[in-house]
């Protein structure tokens, strides 16, 4: 906590407590206070935090990576010979290219076999994300859930069922990456995007709260301008009474 916020919360606290005064409260410096006023509204200004906007990035690099892998695993998709080993180029050659493999991982989509639909499930976790956290701006983790739910239930369920495990390394690599990088993203805005901008909306409000505080307080005073009167001597009025007493019998003769 800085020492800003320190101030600010004791004298909050300070202005709730019957021993609150006036130097409290004003020995807060006005014009640090509009300083970082204005740097929290320039921020508002901005419509989207720096913390919320890494997370989009991350959501972006999601899609992008499981669509570089999706990419990767058409490229080098064959119809296996028995014993015998091929290179890129003769896979490509053998398959058709790119674009046979394509047809037959989309066109001819087979759930047991395809990895058409991970690469859909990623646009899913994109499109909702985006949606809900950049563009609608939500302050709730259910869009997360949702999407985290979805990936988590399908993503087992194709392990099991499908026969992705005997086509090689994506077999495994790519359901792995992609239930990762959900469970990544979902770590991420619980812990580090919703935290962080409730943070900052607090201290928002206890720097507006401290403003209009002082803002009450007159102008004119100063922390330099608190003082007390001069005491006076010890028994001075007791004297000046005494005194008052005894002139009293003079006048009446």
């Amino acid at each position: 906590m800085n020492p800003l916020q320190e101030d600010m919360e004791s004298a909050l606290t300070g202005s709730q407590s019957p021993h609150t005064s006036l130097r409290d409260v004003h020995s807060i410096n006005p014009t640090h206070l509009m300083a970082r006023i204005e740097s929290y509204e320039g921020r508002e200004k901005k419509g989207i935090s720096d913390v919320r906007r890494t997370f989009c990035l991350f959501v972006t690099f999601d899609l992008l990576f499981v669509t570089l892998l999706w990419i990767i695993e058409l490229n080098i998709i064959s119809i296996s010979l028995p014993g015998q080993t091929m290179s890129v180029l003769q896979i490509g050659k053998v398959n058709g290219g790119i674009e046979n493999t394509l047809e037959k991982e989309v066109v001819q989509y087979d759930y047991y076999s395809s990895y058409f639909d991970i690469f859909l499930l990623a646009v899913f976790r994109f499109k909702v994300l985006i949606l809900a956290y950049a563009v609608c701006r939500l302050r709730h983790w259910w869009a997360i859930a949702l999407t985290t739910a979805v990936t988590s239930a399908f993503l087992l369920a194709k392990v099991i069922l499908s026969k992705l495990f005997s086509q090689g390394a994506f077999g495994y690599v790519l359901p792995i990456i992609s239930f990762l990088l959900a469970w990544i993203e979902t770590w991420f805005l619980d812990f580090k995007v919703l935290p962080q901008e409730a943070e900052e909306e607090n201290r928002l409000l206890i720097v507006q709260d401290a403003s209009e505080r002082a803002a009450l307080i007159p102008g004119g005073l100063s922390d330099g301008q608190f003082y007390s009167p001069p005491e006076s001597e010890a028994g001075s009025e007791e004297e000046a009474e005494e005194k008052q007493d005894s002139e009293k019998p003079l006048l009446e003769l």
